[in-house]
């Protein structure tokens, strides 16, 4: 791995995606140089403080790995990022669109539930998202669990706080699926029709000749050549088929979230709705019962005008 600067931690930090590949590979390159934990902590800190909001939660997502990621090796990461969390956490919420709340609120509950942290710790991060707390704190695993059978709610090889995939890489995966090799009519109808011979030792006392032989022979190499290369066809899809799943999977995962996000705040105002509703009403009950000023009495009627401000000052 390439040596350790802070001009190149800053280029990093500065070139670091969204992408899991993007994240885990600059992680590693962290824990491989963290020896110098002190200041990547502090560039990193900096760093987020300057981030645009849309690059926060990748940040977070950052440190989510290497935190994780680095307690084999030592504490040294975990202990230090302890001492900036809380202000991370403020920075990062400070004005939150659903997908930073989501985001924040998977970090946190990992590391509630693997014990990264202890509960005061995670109690004080979650406080210094005030402003949001009110929905870190909304229950939403229940309906979560309801995910369709056959795709993992959590991946046990990756970390679970990964962004979600963009929907245009989606259904790009979802439609080179469609041209996968258990969709190859032609190749599947081609094995079918694979002579009995290749695949029946019991046939080969059947033969009469050397000639006969070389020809079984050649139909049996190309036979194998065939059925390895769909073979391989059929890995490389079952591989595809697992990462669309964790595609999928991450995908649901935060559009539930933000769905129940959604719902919560559709609800939230709608009762304000019924609060400015209920004021609107009563302000127009008091409006009929205010007296009607046009139809008083005209009190200065026969009363001498006022004097003016010359007659006030004027001497006599």
């Amino acid at each position: 791995m390439s040596g350790f600067t802070e001009a190149a931690l800053e280029k990093k930090l500065a070139e670091l995606n969204s992408s899991q590949q993007s994240i885990q590979t600059l992680s590693l390159w962290l824990i491989h140089h963290r020896k110098h934990h002190k200041i990547i902590i502090k560039v990193w800190f900096r760093e987020l403080k300057k981030a645009k909001p849309n690059r926060k939660l990748t940040m977070m997502y950052l440190a989510n790995d290497v935190i994780q990621n680095s307690k084999k090796k030592g504490p040294e990461f975990s202990k230090e990022f302890l001492s900036i969390l809380c202000k991370a956490f403020h920075n990062v919420t400070l004005d939150p669109d659903e997908k930073t709340i989501v985001g924040v609120q998977k970090i946190l509950k990992v590391w509630e539930d693997r014990n990264v942290y202890s509960g005061s710790d995670i109690e004080e991060f979650r406080k210094a998202t005030h402003h949001t707390e009110h929905i870190l704190n909304t229950e939403t695993e229940p309906p979560l669990k309801k995910i369709k059978p056959g795709f993992e709610e959590k991946d046990p090889d990756s970390s679970p706080a990964r962004d979600p995939p963009d929907p245009d890489e989606l259904i790009k995966a979802l439609q080179d699926l469609e041209n996968a090799a258990s969709s190859d009519a032609a190749v599947r109808e081609e094995i079918a029709n694979l002579p009995p011979e290749v695949s029946d030792v019991t046939l080969l006392e059947k033969l009469e000749d050397k000639k006969a032989a070389d020809k079984l022979s050649k139909q049996v190499n190309e036979a194998c050549s065939l059925l390895n290369n769909y073979n391989s066809r059929l890995q490389q899809e079952l591989e595809d088929r697992k990462q669309v799943a964790k595609m999928l999977n991450d995908y649901t995962y935060t559009q539930r979230s933000i769905l129940a996000l959604s719902e919560q705040k559709l609800e939230e105002y709608r009762e304000k709705l019924q609060k400015v509703t209920r004021v609107r009403n009563e302000l127009k009950s008091h409006l009929q019962n205010l007296p009607d000023l046009t139809l008083l009495p005209n009190v200065t009627e026969g009363l001498a005008p006022l004097p003016s401000a010359g007659d006030l000052f004027s001497h006599r």
